[in-house]
């Protein structure tokens, strides 16, 4: 772990992505808990609340095809900085949501904040492997995938404490200061984010781009993999839409709300640091992968059915390890085989099949969270996921590492992929 981290301190401007991340993570978590507390409260159900949870991920899913063209096409500085400014702009009408009337605006608002969040992630991850020299790539991407974890522990828990003790608005405003902050940190990298382009190497119009980098996936069966492996925990993350129900279920409210979703980050953050060493032994990866597939799902059968708040904690803990690991895994291997020429819109296609699995999801959860008892919607999530995970090994158990690939020495390069 102390190895992983050094990069922190040897790298000013990979430190001040990280920083950037943080704060846009926390900031997220500032916008979501509460408001996922404050919707019910304000309509007496639990459904605007699933479908602002589908409007955030499900615009995102839409979007990121042409905004991962967008970050291979165009200064991915720039794009960080704007993102988080309109981000900001977005969260100011959140201030409006104060009554029944007026909760239908906080879909408005968190779907302009996903257009953001959809314009930033492409590029982010894009990005990491020009901040860092190759050698340090495994140890940046074990780093960075902490930042979501660290920030949704930091940013739930507080965000449910803060909402409980004053009120969702002063969490909004923290939301509105961290978002400012991000564009400032971001502002002060120096390094360039994309690799030089040469004048006739992209195409003229964002479609053909598009059609490019989606043969290039056709074309490597690795890469198809790669991208398809983290639908497996978006198809169960239903259970999110299902979490101010347990906790309401079992008396802890908005404390318990932030408490889940602090425990999701834990898993997240840990689960990453733990897992490193598989980064570094290809053949582990796709076994990994799978089996953290399979342990998400197995979590979450068991939350279904815990009859105790600190066992749910646990399980939901041991679930987000698995789903972390699952991340940060499939995001390693991406950098190291994508060129930098493609990779913004590689990562686009990843998080855009990984994002609609989790509107699909929510949107089935919100449907069915008036009608069907909460254990049998984490329940059924959970089902989904393993049966995911089993198929997905079976698709991908003749595939194996290539002699090249244990240094994932081209990230950053632009070289074509080792295959």
């Amino acid at each position: 772990m102390p190895a992983s981290f050094s990069v922190l301190t040897r790298n000013r401007d990979f430190r001040r992505l990280f920083g950037a991340e943080l704060v846009v993570f926390g900031a997220d978590w500032f916008v979501m808990v509460p408001l996922l507390v404050l919707l019910p409260e304000l309509t007496g159900d639990g459904t605007l609340g699933a479908l602002v949870l589908a409007v955030d991920t499900g615009i995102l899913a839409l979007l990121l095809p042409w905004t991962g063209t967008v970050a291979d096409r165009m200064d991915r500085r720039k794009i960080l900085i704007c993102s988080n400014v309109a981000a900001f702009v977005s969260v100011l009408l959140l201030f409006a949501v104060r009554s029944e009337a007026t909760a239908p605006l906080a879909l408005v608002a968190v779907g302009a904040i996903a257009v953001s969040k959809a314009f930033y992630s492409p590029a982010a991850s894009a990005a990491l492997p020009n901040l860092v020299d190759a050698r340090d790539l495994a140890a940046a991407n074990t780093v960075a995938g902490s930042a979501w974890g660290t920030m949704t522990v930091v940013g739930a828990s507080l965000g449910g404490v803060v909402s409980s003790v004053f009120n969702p608005y002063i969490c909004f405003a923290v939301t509105a200061v961290c978002l400012l902050t991000g564009s400032l940190l971001t502002a002060l990298i120096r390094r360039p984010m994309q690799a030089p382009r040469s004048g006739g190497a992209e195409p003229a119009r964002a479609l053909p781009a598009l059609l490019e980098s989606l043969r290039y996936i056709a074309g490597r069966p690795r890469i198809r993999a790669l991208v398809t492996v983290k639908s497996a925990v978006g198809l169960g993350n239903g259970v999110l839409a299902v979490f101010p129900l347990i906790a309401a279920a079992h008396g802890v409210g908005a404390l318990g709300t932030g408490l889940l979703f602090a425990l999701r980050g834990a898993g997240a953050l840990v689960g990453p640091l733990v897992m490193r060493p598989v980064l570094n032994r290809p053949s582990w990866l796709l076994p990994g992968l799978a089996i953290s597939m399979g342990l998400y799902g197995v979590g979450y059968l068991g939350v279904a059915f815990a009859p105790w708040f600190p066992l749910v904690l646990t399980l939901v803990f041991v679930a987000h390890f698995a789903g972390g690991s699952n991340w940060v895994l499939s995001n390693f291997a991406l950098q190291g085989e994508v060129p930098d020429a493609l990779r913004g819109r590689v990562f686009a296609t990843d998080m855009m099949l990984a994002t609609l699995a989790i509107a699909i999801s929510q949107l089935l959860a919100g449907a069915a969270i008036a009608h069907v008892e909460q254990k049998w919607i984490i329940a059924g999530c959970a089902s989904i996921t393993l049966t995911y995970a089993i198929g997905w090994r079976i698709a991908t158990r003749r595939l194996r590492p290539s002699p090249a690939e244990p240094t994932f020495g081209t990230a950053g390069t632009g070289e074509p992929p080792r295959q």
